[in-house]
């Protein structure tokens, strides 16, 4: 019987490439979404389509809906195997000029968000052998950025809840890491030159190369507590 995955944030970007790479190896892939036509349009692109997929629209950073959803991710197709928080949101400002409710938003959906998702998740994943989650950082919230200390805090606390939750449940066998991108060709970097930046690979990742190293913590039997970094060298040049 293959494996249930949740991609959080699954219909584009990072969590788009994870989908889809997730439903090539042979996962039931349930893509959760702000926007339902989103989710759908992924869902529907992906191996095996609608009929073997789900298509969900959730709002993360609100804990009946993250309830809701997963009460239907779990009584459609029972257990959760892996877990992927790749939703997240920036709105970048210097800290004298962000508006308290922007400040909100970030930290519910880049932090309370994950929080939310993998208590969920953890309740059907307590009896399933091998379970996984993922959480998506940011090199960001390791070396923080002027103009980004909103978004750097909703980051460095994603590797705090990382690192405690993996000690919760490693006794049950539940792995839990972090994946820390640097520079990734998505809707967040457009309009960032390349060429303007301090990578030592001379270039942007692409959100597929994110999505390997995500297999990568989703198989990896011996890691759990981990931070991988998927920058190009970058952390190197901050």
């Amino acid at each position: 019987m293959s494996r249930l995955a949740v991609v959080c944030g699954g219909s584009r970007g990072i969590g788009g490439a994870v989908s889809r790479l997730l439903a090539e190896r042979g996962c039931r892939v349930a893509v959760l979404s702000r926007n339902q036509d989103s989710a759908r349009a992924m869902v529907e692109s992906l191996p095996g389509g609608l009929s073997e997929h789900l298509a969900l629209s959730c709002d993360v950073s609100k804990e009946q809906e993250v309830k809701k959803t997963f009460d239907t991710i779990h009584k459609t197709c029972g257990s959760v195997s892996y877990l992927v928080n790749a939703a997240g949101i920036n709105k970048d400002s210097l800290l004298l000029r962000a508006r308290p409710e922007d400040m909100v938003s970030v930290l519910h959906t880049n932090l309370l968000g994950s929080m939310l998702t993998c208590r969920a998740a953890l309740r059907s994943m307590l009896n399933t052998p091998g379970a996984a989650i993922v959480n998506i950082g940011s090199v960001v919230g390791l070396k923080g950025n002027p103009g980004q200390s909103v978004y750097s805090a909703s980051k460095s606390g994603l590797q705090g809840f990382t690192r405690s939750l993996a000690k919760e449940v490693a006794s049950r066998n539940i792995r839990v890491n972090l994946l820390l991108p640097g520079f990734i060709r998505t809707d967040m970097t457009a309009g960032l030159q390349e060429s303007e930046r301090p990578i030592p690979l001379q270039r942007f990742g692409s959100p597929q190369e994110v999505a390997q190293a995500v297999l990568f913590l989703l198989e990896a039997q011996y890691v759990t507590g981990a931070e991988l970094l998927v920058d190009g060298g970058l952390q190197l040049s901050l």
